[in-house]
């Protein structure tokens, strides 16, 4: 067995929040790594632009994700993309994260796992991810060019997303089960006054059909009850996220949604171990809001380590 690999912290999570927190506490000179399951940026790499970043006019998500770990490695934080975590100890002084690419021992731990996709559970909704289905524009926008979509949701990723498929889709029609949105009005704004955008609004989606691809999306009325197919060929899902927070279960303690419940110096009421990002109970989820909870969760454990 391979000896254990020792930091000053452990950040579990590498989009904005981690991030944030690896470049603190890198700045501070400590030992730090940042371990993801997938690739490093988190929610960033998923949108097509941001444009409310405070010093950035606007930007491809990508692109500011980059710019973040860019910064993160550059005051010698260390990231390892792609692991498989195996098993956790995080009450212990010294907390330990065994993973595919080894051990890591530190005595802070940053949870900032974010969250995935909030799905509908609806008939034909699995079989037809990947084929017609996807919870990401960036990614699979371009596989639309010239189709016609549909958009499920009334937040203000589902109309900014359904405004950015309009540079691929000929037509997008948004449905949403409310008669009206939970968005900013701006966003609102822009999603109205797009010539290629459609609305069907107060309405259940009820299954996702097709034979080898998607092919409509069955929907009805919540008023009539009244119910018909809307023919499209592919369907973008932003209805929310569900916090990454499944492997802390019996380590902290969970809101009913399953965030992880922390003060406002991040402190999850274990010694050592603190929480930023999407992940932690909080109402609102942004780049920004995901930015100062790295820094604050850095800050604490900054003082935490040199105690």
């Amino acid at each position: 067995m391979s000896e254990a690999k020792r930091f000053d912290a452990i950040i579990l999570g590498a989009g904005p929040a981690g991030l944030s927190a690896g470049i603190y506490l890198s700045r501070a000179k400590k030992s730090v790594v940042i371990l993801d399951t997938g690739i490093a940026g988190g929610a960033p790499i998923l949108t097509t632009e941001i444009a409310n970043y405070p010093g950035v006019k606007d930007a491809l998500g990508y692109e500011l994700a980059f710019i973040m770990k860019d910064q993160a490695t550059t005051f010698g934080c260390e990231i390892v993309d792609n692991v498989e975590i195996s098993s956790l100890s995080l009450k212990d002084e010294q907390k330990e994260v065994v993973t595919d690419e080894g051990t890591f021992v530190a005595p802070v731990v940053i949870i900032a796992t974010g969250g995935v996709p909030r799905t509908l559970n609806i008939s034909g909704e699995k079989e037809f991810n990947s084929r017609g289905i996807s919870y990401c524009a960036t990614c699979d926008g371009d596989f639309f060019t010239g189709k016609d979509i549909v958009v499920v949701g009334g937040g203000n990723s589902a109309l900014e997303e359904a405004v950015a498929l309009t540079a691929y889709a000929s037509s997008v029609t948004i449905l949403h089960e409310f008669d009206h949105f939970q968005a900013f009005k701006s966003a609102i704004v822009d999603a109205e006054k797009n010539e290629k955008i459609q609305f069907i609004m107060d309405c259940k989606i009820e299954s996702f059909e097709g034979d080898e691809s998607l092919k409509g999306v069955k929907i009805s009325d919540n008023k009539t009850g009244q119910s018909r197919v809307v023919p499209v060929t592919g369907a973008f899902i932003f209805i929310g996220y569900l916090p990454n927070s499944a492997l802390f279960k019996d380590v902290v303690t969970l809101s009913e949604r399953e965030e992880i419940v922390a003060d406002e110096a991040m402190n999850t009421g274990v010694s050592g171990l603190f929480v930023a990002g999407d992940v932690r109970q909080k109402r609102y989820r942004q780049v920004t809001t995901a930015v100062a909870d790295g820094t604050i969760a850095a800050l604490s454990a900054l003082e935490f380590i040199e105690r």
